[in-house]
């Protein structure tokens, strides 16, 4: 009766779930009313699109980039100067009709990302689902992750189609606004046309240092890009304290089960950085796709987890790669099912109301618990890509 009852809403719904247009329009819909819903709020809940306003407004006044304006906003910035560039055209806008557009475009890149996907239309609309929790989490933060998710699986599908130069101008972007893209170049060893990919990064950087100097000068680009080292650094710094909204990393659940602030990420790059790179030893695996799409997964999880400054809105980047480890399982045994059910209760609706208040203020936030899922998933990510036959255990279709 069961299977009859689901059979049948599978008959009705199924194509809905199935057809990517459907989860793309609603993509859409939750980038516009999400802005809507924060620029109603007042100032304090769009306080960090007032940041990225003012990152194009002290370029053009060549002020720091990197201190803070109390009159204004309240935190810092933390993007490179590349990313006035990126902003300008939304600042002459209403913050309301800014803000949308904004969310749009963000949202609108992660989509022709989930397209350049080598899947299925099946499969690249369940993997628009499975992202949906993830992607309000950050939609409604207006942060850069949601576009830098997209630019990360641009640079891989990129280079899967043998599209060199776009693949280094999309890791050169989201290296320039947020330091995080340079992991781009984890596909580098599935480049065809090296020379080609080497040349475009080199000019494409070039480029980039360049263009705020236009309309700033040259002194105020350079001096930004010693700003931004220094910010960053002491962000990371200040990242590492038990108990705040930062550090959701796998660190940062060391750190906060034993009690002490002080253990150096260091400890945990020592290990986690020979195990990102152990298979790229199987260099006969390089020619399957799948293989090349779970190091894709692999960056993607990697970025997050070994980062103190990971935050809630930051796991849309983790969950994309969780969920391409998922997809491309081709028997989905109950230990990966299970796998998946714990990501989607515990990462992408640990800070929801699915739990009470008292669990995730004294659990899940307090232990940094929303990384536990994606950490496993990681290290299990790392056994197959040691282990597994890419040829016959996955598919793409």
């Amino acid at each position: 009766m069961i299977r009859n009852t689901v059979f049948r809403l599978w008959s009705k719904y199924g194509k809905f779930i199935e057809q990517p247009k459907y989860i793309f329009s609603i993509y859409i819909l939750v980038a516009v009313f999400s802005a809507i819903a924060k620029y109603r709020g007042g100032p304090s809940k769009y306080n960090n699109y007032l940041i990225f306003k003012n990152v194009f407004r002290n370029t053009l006044l060549q002020q720091n980039l990197y201190v803070e304006y109390p009159l204004l906003h309240f935190d810092k910035n933390h993007y490179g100067i590349i990313f006035s560039a990126l902003i300008a055209p939304f600042t002459i806008l209403p913050d309301w009709l800014g803000m949308i557009l904004w969310n749009i475009a963000n949202v609108g890149l992660f989509i022709y990302a989930v397209k350049q996907l080598p899947f299925s239309e099946k499969m690249k609309s369940f993997f628009a689902w499975l992202c949906f929790q993830e992607l309000i989490t950050a939609m409604v933060s207006f942060q850069f992750n949601v576009a830098l998710t997209g630019l990360i699986i641009l640079s891989a599908c990129f280079i899967y189609q043998k599209k060199e130069s776009q693949s280094a101008i999309a890791i050169l972007l989201g290296t320039f606004v947020k330091i995080y893209g340079i992991v781009g170049l984890s596909s580098f060893f599935f480049v065809k046309n090296k020379k080609k990919f080497i040349a475009t990064l080199i000019i494409g950087a070039v480029a980039f240092l360049a263009i705020p100097m236009l309309y700033s000068s040259v002194h105020f680009g350079l001096q930004s890009y010693t700003d931004w080292y220094v910010e960053l650094v002491k962000k990371n710094n200040d990242n590492q304290v038990l108990g705040n909204m930062q550090d959701i990393s796998l660190m940062g659940i060391v750190r906060r089960i034993l009690g002490d602030a002080n253990i150096s990420n260091l400890w945990f790059l020592a290990i986690g950085i020979p195990l990102f790179g152990l298979p790229y030893l199987r260099i006969k695996q390089y020619k399957n796709q799948a293989f090349q799409l779970m190091i894709l997964a692999s960056t993607l999880l990697f970025t997050v987890l070994f980062s103190s400054g990971s935050e809630s809105p930051t796991y849309i980047i983790a969950v994309a790669g969780v969920m391409i480890w998922y997809l491309i399982q081709k028997d989905k045994s109950k230990f990966v099912n299970g796998l998946m059910l714990f990501v989607l209760i515990l990462t992408c609706f640990g800070m929801s109301d699915l739990f009470p208040k008292y669990v995730k203020q004294n659990y899940i936030i307090k232990y940094s618990l929303k990384a536990l899922p994606c950490c496993i998933v990681w290290f299990r990510i790392t056994y197959e890509l040691l282990t597994k036959d890419f040829n016959k255990n996955y598919q793409l279709q």
